[in-house]
């Protein structure tokens, strides 16, 4: 397990990355031993860097919960990051790009809960129970670790991810707030537009069956930290479709089967 000293220089390495937009290596290359509560304990630190400066914590998202999010990130299981309060966009607006190094969007579902969800044990049937009402969004996501080391060939590791916060940029919510109960989340669908061109098609079962599984497997993945996801909290439940890449001047528009839809460009 890493020191407590070079935890707190990694997390400054992610948060100065964000800040001057520029890569760093993969940290699973610098230090093969890393482990994931290595990873975690980094993710952890550089947010404690950013509500030390004054964000706010508002939720949590979880990543690489569908198959196609995984063969994309190479990955095979699961992430999970922090959502912060400046990280949220206005649905319709404009986005700047300069705000990211390399961004891409994904089409997800975000649950609003009502009241707190603590592990282990947390079922479909609690998240449920806890949700107060579904919205749909888009994520953006970033990548502060280079993706693929340009010496060895190497992608990024699961510890990576965890220690860049899941690749977390920003989030749009938008379209109609809705009872979980009333939509057949594991069959909606959703269509990403780039440009006016269909990019990207998914449907909600894309994420582990269900998407409410994704945030169930998140409040029993943190619970050996004794975290929890709390009341109020907006838990984005991962992407059902592979991401699609952003440049300057772009303009996104998500589409959702019942849940209405979200629009935004890169300025």
């Amino acid at each position: 397990m890493f020191e407590s000293k070079l935890i707190s220089r990694l997390a400054r390495e992610l948060h100065d990355a964000e800040r001057t937009r520029i890569q760093i290596p993969q940290f699973s290359q610098r230090y093969p031993d890393i482990t994931l509560e290595d990873g975690y304990r980094i993710g952890c630190e550089w947010v404690r860097i950013k509500v030390e400066e004054g964000q706010q914590i508002r939720g949590r998202k979880i990543g690489l919960t569908s198959r196609a999010m995984q063969q994309a990130a190479q990955l095979d299981e699961p992430d999970y990051g922090v959502l912060l309060d400046q990280m949220f966009f206005e649905n319709g607006g404009d986005i700047p790009y300069d705000q990211f190094i390399t961004p891409r969007v994904e089409i997800e579902i975000a649950f609003i809960l009502k009241s707190a969800l603590k592990g282990p044990g947390v079922t479909i049937f609690d998240v449920i129970n806890a949700t107060d009402h579904i919205i749909p969004s888009a994520e953006i996501i970033d990548s502060r670790l280079v993706r693929v080391d340009p010496e060895t060939g190497s992608t990024r590791k699961i510890v990576d991810t965890i220690a860049d916060n899941a690749a977390n940029a920003g989030v749009v919510l938008g379209g109609a707030p809705s009872r979980s109960q009333d939509v057949n989340l594991r069959w909606q669908g959703g269509i990403i537009f780039r440009n006016g061109i269909i990019e990207e098609t998914g449907l909600g079962g894309g994420v582990l069956g269900h998407p409410a599984n994704g945030v169930a497997w998140l409040a029993n993945r943190i619970a050996p930290w004794d975290e929890q996801l709390n009341a109020g909290d907006v838990v984005l439940a991962g992407s059902f479709t592979r991401p699609v890449d952003a440049a300057r001047g772009d303009v996104f528009h998500l589409e959702f089967d019942a849940l209405g839809s979200i629009s935004f460009r890169f300025s």
